[in-house]
């Protein structure tokens, strides 16, 4: 067995906007392992400023995984407790070594092309007539539930924004979902939560930065509108902090990212700790490539899911993989007979 790694910088079409800033690439690494004329490939879908991996030494614990390879992947995950998306990307190599190559992760209707994974529209932060040019594109391919980013701009104006568009259709008919991406401070939150109740907002993801577990209680306490964690469970790695956090902030939502949560064995761990506290949840990407994509769609279309997911964002790049993913009526499709088309991975 032999493994190795390769680098790559994904272009952004248009650049996107949240209130941490405007993106416009976005790196990832490929981890390939290579054993008995089999080949597994797997991302570790870094993103700077945000994984809790994200050190200058990311490339050399990625020299030291490819080198112990052949610890195997029950010894190397727990090894790799600091490097979730490390850890998922390894997930993601041997799984494609047992299954002898194919990308059909996990047997379901979805990987049969049978059923597709509906998801949300998402609208990336931008001013205000790009963000409604957006909404509208949304609403011609036919999506009924959208995920808006907030945050960045004068709030008064995102609220008019969302004011409009929950004027022209009601929640039975269109799912608003907001993320902050922890933007405003507490007293600010407490008031946007006051006005999003009023449109009937679906969720609001992370209004407040992660950490501030009694604020983020007071809030999700006092609030109408539903609140989903995302940022706030990047970097916990232990199962005793975690159901301290959950049961500490009593959240109506997570938002499970497995590039940051230690791929499919944290995202799962996660999901048994909400089952415990009646909490729902959904999947998103971490802008991983479609490699990635593929991994986290696969493992969402093996579990029991009730809510849209977050994983329309195949086509973001100019230069992203091209596979048998694609988005058709407000939904991820998997096509069986369709190809991938691989860079070269040697």
């Amino acid at each position: 067995m032999k493994a190795f790694w390769k680098k790559n910088v994904l272009k952004f079409k248009t650049p996107g906007g949240t209130s941490r800033g405007i993106l416009h690439e976005k790196e990832t690494y490929y981890i390939i392992i290579e054993a008995a004329g089999v080949k597994g490939i797997g991302e570790c879908g870094l993103l700077r400023g945000l994984s809790a991996d994200d050190h200058p030494d990311y490339e050399k614990k990625l020299d030291w995984v490819c080198a112990h390879i052949d610890q195997g992947l029950d010894a190397l995950y727990p090894a790799l407790k600091e490097w979730p998306s490390i850890q998922f990307g390894i997930e993601q190599a041997f799984k494609m070594l047992e299954v002898q190559g194919s990308f059909t992760l996990f047997d379901s209707p979805f990987a049969r092309g049978e059923r597709p994974i509906p998801i949300n529209g998402l609208i990336w932060m931008g001013d205000i007539p790009s963000m409604q040019q957006q909404i509208e594109q949304k609403l011609d391919e036919g999506f009924t539930c959208l995920k808006l980013k907030i945050g960045a701009l004068n709030w008064n104006d995102e609220f008019a924004l969302l004011k409009h568009l929950r004027g022209r259709f009601d929640a039975l008919d269109l799912e608003i979902r907001v993320d902050a991406n922890g933007a405003f401070d507490f007293y600010t939150a407490e008031k946007v939560l006051d006005q999003l109740a009023e449109l009937e907002i679906h969720s609001i993801e992370q209004p407040i930065k992660a950490g501030q577990w009694d604020e983020m209680a007071a809030l999700v306490e006092d609030s109408i509108v539903p609140i989903a964690l995302d940022e706030e469970l990047i970097g916990i790695h232990d199962a005793a902090t975690r159901k301290k956090m959950i049961s500490t902030i009593a959240p109506d939502y997570i938002i499970l990212k497995p590039s940051f949560i230690g791929g499919w064995r944290g995202a799962d761990e996660w999901i048994n700790l909400a089952v415990d506290f009646g909490i729902d949840w959904w999947a998103t990407s971490a802008l991983e490539s479609t490699i990635g994509l593929n991994a986290i769609a696969q493992w969402v279309a093996s579990k029991r899911f009730r809510l849209p997911q977050g994983l329309g964002t195949g086509n973001l790049y100019t230069n992203n993989i091209t596979s048998p993913l694609s988005i058709k009526d407000a939904a991820l499709w998997v096509d069986p007979k369709a190809k991938w088309q691989l860079p070269d991975f040697s």
